[in-house]
């Protein structure tokens, strides 16, 4: 069977997408990801500690295996009966030997795709997206230096290509955004291109939690919303950084869109994002406001000493003590703002005199059908 990017490129002329120079090979982390330096502190953490580590994996893979059943089949009933286990479980982690599989199974993504067989190859092979250079051009950019997109045209960037191209035709009205490929980029590295496709919708589309697609919509509007939330959280609950931060005239559109938009994958360590993601995909989008302000926290007694050109260069580069999952995402946890994102939600949509994007949970299954794409 001839892999369906190669049919769509036939199909469309795309020459240019001949395979590059495979890169030369270099030390790579247990991600995938190019070492930048070998003799890093957190390197030496790893060496000094990888019996420990990888058995504690392994205990905790056994654990969750028994819980989800074979390929997931155990996943819902244990949900309903232990949700309490199921949340705790995944705010320590989802071992990376089944991140691909757990994440599907939490997004809804796994209900659509059986629902929709075959859809994913007719969008790749059959449509057309006037997305299609736009994609081209930002590809390279995705996750740089993972071995699996280095490759100029190679595997990693032919499937994103792919995902990212389908949804532009799956969803004209959102098309395709910059920021769209770091979410399909990270999906890639764990699952196969039609699964990943269908994680991104139900993301987008809202299959589980409050619909994403406002984040990528003409005028960013879900962005709009989110950094007003986020700016009012930041004065209630860090006074006096908030202060810090009207003097200083710093808001959040100079350092949190990306946040929001590449749910921390653009720029944060990538262990530290992948263990956002396990919460993200189980909890929604209150997390990603739990861990900016449990980031401005942390740093808070640091940030409120620095003037405007300093303050922005801290606010994107945070240090690494502030960046290790073990100490940022307990903070994170243990900062409550649910009720008080309801309200402000309600807030936001009377003074834009609109209704406003939820910011939590719904139970509702989001139901795809052809007649929707046309």
């Amino acid at each position: 069977m001839i892999p369906v990017y190669e049919m769509d490129r036939k199909r469309t002329g795309v020459d240019d997408f001949e395979p590059g120079p495979i890169p030369s090979p270099r030390p790579v982390d247990r991600f995938g990801f190019v070492k930048q330096d070998q003799n890093n502190s957190s390197e030496g953490l790893t060496k000094s500690k990888p019996l420990i580590d990888k058995e504690r994996e392994e205990r905790r893979a056994r654990k969750w295996r028994k819980m989800i059943g074979i390929g997931g089949s155990d996943w819902k009933h244990y949900v309903r009966r232990k949700p309490l286990v199921v949340k705790r479980r995944i705010r320590k982690g989802i071992p990376d030997c089944l991140r691909g599989l757990v994440w599907q199974l939490i997004s809804g993504s796994r209900d659509l795709l059986l629902m929709n067989a075959g859809v994913y190859e007719q969008l790749v092979i059959y449509e057309t997206s006037a997305s299609e250079l736009d994609i081209i051009r930002d590809i390279s950019r995705t996750f740089p230096s993972h071995v699996f997109f280095q490759q100029r045209h190679g595997p990693g960037q032919r499937s994103l290509y792919n995902v990212l191209k389908a949804y532009s035709v799956y969803d004209r009205n959102v098309g395709y955004v910059q920021g769209m490929g770091f979410l399909a980029g990270l999906l890639l590295l764990y699952m196969s291109e039609e699964d990943a496709f269908w994680l991104l919708v139900a993301l987008l589309k809202g299959a589980v939690h409050a619909p994403m697609e406002g984040l990528y919509l003409v005028g960013l509007p879900l962005v709009q919303q989110y950094l007003s939330q986020f700016e009012q959280l930041v004065k209630e609950q860090l006074p006096k950084l908030g202060q810090h931060f009207m003097q200083e005239m710093i808001n959040p559109s100079m350092y949190a869109s990306q946040w929001f938009i590449t749910v921390f994958t653009y720029s944060f360590p990538f262990p530290l994002a992948l263990r956002i993601w396990d919460v993200f995909l189980f909890e929604g989008v209150k997390i990603v406001f739990k861990v900016g302000l449990a980031l401005l926290r942390y740093c808070e007694n640091e940030l409120v000493k620095l003037p405007f050109e300093k303050l922005i260069n801290a606010l994107r580069y945070f240090p690494q003590d502030a960046l290790n999952p073990d100490v940022l995402l307990p903070l994170a946890y243990s900062i409550k703002v649910s009720k008080r994102l309801e309200v402000l939600t309600i807030e936001y949509g009377k003074r834009n005199g609109e209704l406003s994007q939820p910011t939590e949970s719904r139970n509702e299954q989001v139901e795809v059908t052809k007649q929707s794409r046309k």
